[in-house]
């Protein structure tokens, strides 16, 4: 869907200066408002799973030991440098100088250690928190240096720290962050119109002040696509990181006062089947559903052309990928035979839970329409995204439903027999265990692919494509990101010409 018709607003505040200094000159402006489809249901990333969050807070308001780039590199954060022991289970982390949370406090290693103990702790919220059960000590030998042992080697610790999960909270604070966060960042929750937006501040006391060019952020939640052009070409939003209607593109390539960028993301796009419920549990019904389905339809239909085909739970752009798209090819007749197979000549009835996104509910019609062409029967039933979070993600009520995985590098949640999935193999629990002791970057590399194919083979979900990365820009804004490794919206470089 386009919107045409209407007008464009200036970009920029324009700042007499008085006549003996020049004349009139332009001030870069020091506010910017983003577009967001989704609205998180809290602001703190270490009790809620939802991406929105991270997108929000994180690097803005909260920070980690280390960071993530839009390269998905590691570079240090909270932490200045580290030293990893020979058997790759002990981390000694040195931590920055001078830094504080925006309540004044003081930031040291006991901040750490609270945080990560919390995170681990019975009854922890944060969705990985199975990397701090891995934790079997952490040790806080003086302010400025934190040691962490895990039970079993972690290749990904690094980088797991610059995700959102293992953002450091203020301990006094922690129990309120998800409605007001305070965190080491360089902004500061505003405000938060519930429904609306989310307002960031400059904060004064940020470690390195002089770096930010922006005193305001707004966050704006559009999940109308029409509205969400709308919102651009008027001006009200000044970018949108992920742009949802890819309908409107040529219309805004064409217009010179914005600028397209299209990279990637680890939004892995599944059609997630309950492996636990049945039928499918049986897992002639799974590969069915695979068969089934024409990924190039889908990407064509529901994306615009945008988006990579995938064949496991894994990201192109990451090493030790291997392709198995052509694992599963479209084939309805194969289908059909599966299901007769199964013990379903005829088909079955099932549901479809669809969550906001367009790629969900776009996506959703046509995977319906081509399950129906082999027998299967799904009913669409669109729901919010809180209704998706507590029925399918956390009391596991769904038959199918289509969504995208955004964490990179996560293929540890098939090991969780009581994840949403509800995917329950020893044999797949001991491929992923091999990962942790390779010797060597190429043995890491085959022991990934194994397991892409492990979850390939038992066709655990059917697997569509790799979320693009579409980012709508007024002209004149820099510092966005093309790629998207993690799902942040990084305001510290952000700026305008």
């Amino acid at each position: 869907m386009s919107a045409r018709g209407l007008g464009l607003t200036m970009l920029g505040a324009v700042l007499l200066l008085p006549m003996g200094l020049g004349g009139a000159q332009a001030a870069p402006r020091r506010d910017v408002v983003v577009g967001m489809v989704l609205e998180p249901p809290g602001l703190d990333p270490t009790t809620g799973a939802a991406a929105a969050i991270g997108e929000i807070v994180h690097y803005n308001i909260l920070e980690g030991l280390t960071k993530v780039d839009e390269n998905g590199t590691v570079s240090p954060l909270l932490a200045t440098s580290w030293t990893i022991s020979p058997d790759r289970k002990t981390y000694t982390f040195k931590l920055r100088h001078g830094v504080t949370f925006s309540n004044g406090k003081p930031f040291d290693a006991s901040d750490v250690k609270f945080t990560f103990t919390r995170d681990g702790a019975p009854g922890s919220l944060n969705k990985n928190h199975d990397r701090f059960q891995n934790m079997a000590a952490i040790a806080t030998p003086d302010p400025d240096t934190i040691v962490i042992t895990l039970k079993e080697p972690n290749p990904f610790l690094l980088f797991n720290l610059g995700e959102d999960t293992a953002v450091i909270l203020e301990p006094a604070s922690a129990a309120h962050d998800a409605t007001d966060p305070i965190g080491t960042g360089p902004f500061k929750l505003e405000n938060w119109v519930k429904g609306s937006s989310v307002t960031l501040t400059r904060w004064p006391g940020y470690r390195d002040n002089g770096a930010i060019k922006l005193d305001k952020v707004t966050f704006r939640f559009i999940s109308d696509p029409a509205a969400e052009v709308a919102a651009i070409l008027s001006g009200d939003v000044d970018v949108f990181p992920t742009f949802n209607n890819l309908d409107a593109l040529p219309e805004i390539k064409a217009n010179p006062n914005f600028v397209v960028q299209v990279g990637t993301t680890q939004g892995k796009t599944i059609i997630a089947l309950n492996n636990g419920r049945k039928p499918f549990n049986d897992i002639r019904v799974r590969r069915a559903v695979a068969y089934a389905i024409d990924r190039k339809a889908i990407i064509d239909g529901a994306m615009d052309g945008y988006g990579v085909p995938i064949g496991s739970h894994f990201a192109p752009n990451q090493p030790g990928y291997v392709d198995l798209t052509g694992m599963y090819p479209y084939d309805p007749a194969k289908a059909k035979a599966l299901l007769k197979e199964a013990g379903y000549p005829n088909g079955f009835d099932t549901t479809l839970k669809l969550p906001p996104p367009d790629y969900a509910r776009r996506g959703g019609e046509i995977v319906a329409a081509e399950l129906a062409k082999v027998g299967i029967r799904a009913k669409i039933e669109n729901v919010e995204w809180a209704q998706w979070l507590d029925g399918t993600y956390k009391k596991h009520d769904y038959d199918m439903t289509i969504v995208s995985h955004v964490e990179p590098l996560d293929m540890h949640i098939y090991t969780d027999k009581n994840y949403y999935f509800q995917y329950d193999s020893p044999a797949y629990r001991a491929l992923y265990a091999k990962i942790a002791t390779a010797g060597t970057l190429a043995e890491r590399n085959q022991d990934m692919e194994a397991v892409q194919r492990k979850i390939a083979q038992d066709c655990v979900n059917a697997f569509l494509f790799v979320l693009p990365r579409v980012s709508v820009i007024h002209v004149g804004l820099k510092g966005i990101w093309v790629n998207a490794p993690i799902f942040v919206n990084d305001m510290t470089a952000v700026h305008w010409e």
